[in-house]
C-alpha cells in the first residue's frame, strides 16, 4: 500500500491565526484546505456562541469528523491542511493514531496578543471571554509528539515560511 500523502494540522487556541495560516499554507502548497470549525455539530457552535466552553464529550464527534476528513484525503491520495485547536494531548494522539502522514504545527503567542486579536475579530462564534478556558485546557506538546511550534509574532507569510522550513520534505 502506498504511503499516504502528508496532512498538516495547524493548531492553537482561538485567535492565534489558524485559519489565516492554514489557508495560506494550503494555497502555497496547492493542497486542499479545511477549517475545523466547520466540523462542529450545531450544538457545539450554540454552546460556544453562548460563551460556554466545550467539554471533552462535546469535542468527541468533532474530533471524529476531523479524523474522517484526514482518512478521506488519504484514500483519495490527496495532501491537505486542516485547522484544529488540538488543545490536549489526548486530542492530538487521537488525530495522529494510525496516521503517520499527520504533521502538527502549534501556533503560539502571548495572552495579550491573542486577546487583542480576538477583540478585533468580528462575526466569529468564539468570544474573547472563552480564551481563559482554552488556555487552561491547553497542554503544551511534549518532545515525543513531534509538534512544530511556531510564534504568531511574525506575519502570516513568515509563519508559513517557518512551517515549510521545518518540513522540507513536503515541498
Amino acid at each position: 500500500m502506498p504511503e499516504a500523502p502528508p496532512i498538516f494540522i495547524v493548531m492553537g487556541v482561538a485567535g492565534t491565526g489558524k485559519t489565516t495560516v492554514g489557508a495560506l499554507l494550503a494555497g502555497r502548497l496547492g493542497w486542499v484546505y479545511a477549517e475545523a470549525d466547520d466540523f462542529h455539530p450545531p450544538s457545539n457552535v450554540e454552546k460556544m456562541s453562548a460563551g460556554q466552553p466545550l467539554t471533552d464529550a462535546d469535542r468527541g464527534p468533532w474530533l471524529e469528523a476531523i479524523g474522517r476528513w484526514i482518512d478521506e484525503r488519504a484514500a483519495a491520495g490527496e495532501p491537505g491542511v486542516i485547522t484544529c485547536s488540538g488543545l490536549k494531548r489526548t486530542y492530538r494522539d487521537r488525530l495522529r493514531a494510525g496516521r503517520p502522514q499527520v504533521r502538527m504545527v502549534l501556533l503560539e503567542g502571548s495572552r495579550e496578543l491573542i486577546t487583542r486579536r480576538l477583540t478585533a475579530r468580528h462575526g466569529h462564534f468564539m468570544r474573547v471571554e472563552m480564551l481563559d478556558s482554552q488556555l487552561a485546557d491547553l497542554e503544551l506538546p511534549q518532545p515525543d509528539e513531534g509538534v512544530t511550534e511556531v510564534s504568531i509574532e511574525p506575519s502570516p507569510n513568515e509563519i508559513v515560511e517557518a512551517i515549510l522550513k521545518a518540513h522540507p520534505d513536503v515541498r
